[in-house]
């Protein structure tokens, strides 16, 4: 047989194999997020963990915006991705384009869900009760009511949505339902008149325009009494702006999230408590979930398509041993 003939077996041989493998080694998964934040470190920690523990390719795609989440979600399936994992920005104006991607591939949402389209599973918590359990602790820390604010990056992101309205049906002592729609401009006042929330300022993901919001809201309502942060980065612009102020530690500050900046109010005694997600197992348990998906293994999806991964309340009495539980999921010491 000569060079030429052998050349030809091999390049022949390559591409026999190379077919009758394809489908069956994942090419990779991408988990995307909703936009910078330090919140996303401990989720793409998880990501990488799963990675190495499957042996597959991981990307995590961080965008700018909801027209830059939906431009980077079809480059990847432009790529031919072997499953996308989202938090989407916009949901209600995302289901064309989640649809199209879920027709392509093996598409789940994380962290805030879109209930409305074909993603086959929503890993995360139950936002809503969430937010009760951060209304309620703000209630209870403050036994003589008054004002309060919210402070969230978007209003239109599920997560953020029923995460507010829990906190608003707690924090009045309204009947829970899921389903109260509260506009954001608008005070709602408790029955027992104890309670006021004033609004809920946006900021669109922009950390100066979150510490300004905070500063106008003080210079607007000098009574204020309360403050909520609803995403990672609100909690601590909350307490840079009210220490510009001089009302640090004088008006009562609820949070959400493991932020570093947050942790420390809550030690320092200036954040009542934060109400903490897993962003760790989000991103470890998207990838198994993708990776098993791949595999055609659908028993991983549950009936109610609701992978639970509950939310706690760390307060001054367990902030310490959850830091050191945090800093361990990141790698420090």
């Amino acid at each position: 047989m000569n060079r030429r003939v052998v050349s030809a077996f091999l390049i022949v041989t390559s591409i026999i194999f190379s077919g009758c493998n394809r489908g069956k080694t994942p090419s990779g998964y991408a988990f995307i997020n909703n936009g910078p934040a330090d919140f996303w470190k401990h989720a793409t920690a998880g990501v990488n963990k799963a990675g190495k523990d499957f042996n597959v390719d991981v990307t995590v795609v961080t965008p700018a915006g909801a027209t830059d989440q939906t431009r980077k979600l079809e480059d990847l399936l432009t790529r031919g991705i072997n499953g996308v994992a989202i938090s989407p920005i916009d949901p209600d104006n995302q289901i064309d384009t989640i649809n199209k991607a879920a027709a392509q591939t093996n598409l789940i949402t994380h962290d805030s869900d879109a209930p409305n389209t074909n993603r086959l599973v929503y890993i995360g918590m139950d936002n809503y009760q969430a937010g009760l359990m951060c209304g309620k602790a703000l209630r209870d820390a403050m036994p003589d009511g008054g004002k309060v604010m919210i402070f969230v990056g978007r209003m239109d992101q599920d997560n953020g949505k029923r995460r507010r309205t829990g906190v608003i049906d707690a924090l009045l002592d309204f009947k829970p339902d899921p389903n109260h729609n509260y506009p954001a401009g608008e005070e709602v006042v408790s029955v027992d008149k104890k309670f006021t929330v004033l609004g809920t300022m946006t900021d669109q993901f922009d950390k100066a325009k979150a510490k300004a919001n905070v500063e106008d809201a003080v210079a607007r309502n000098p009574d204020i009494a309360g403050m909520v942060g609803l995403f990672g980065y609100n909690p601590p612009m909350i307490l840079e702006g009210l220490e510009r102020v001089g009302k640090l530690g004088k008006i009562k500050v609820m949070a959400f999230d493991e932020d570093e900046g947050t942790l420390q109010g809550v030690k320092d005694g200036n954040v009542v408590a934060t109400v903490v997600q897993n962003p760790y197992q989000y991103g470890y348990e998207s990838i198994h979930v993708l990776n098993e998906l791949h595999k055609g293994n659908k028993s991983i999806i549950p009936e109610s398509k609701f992978i639970d991964i509950p939310a706690r309340v760390i307060d001054k009495s367990s902030v310490d041993a959850f830091w050191t539980e945090v800093k361990e999921r990141l790698g420090k010491k």
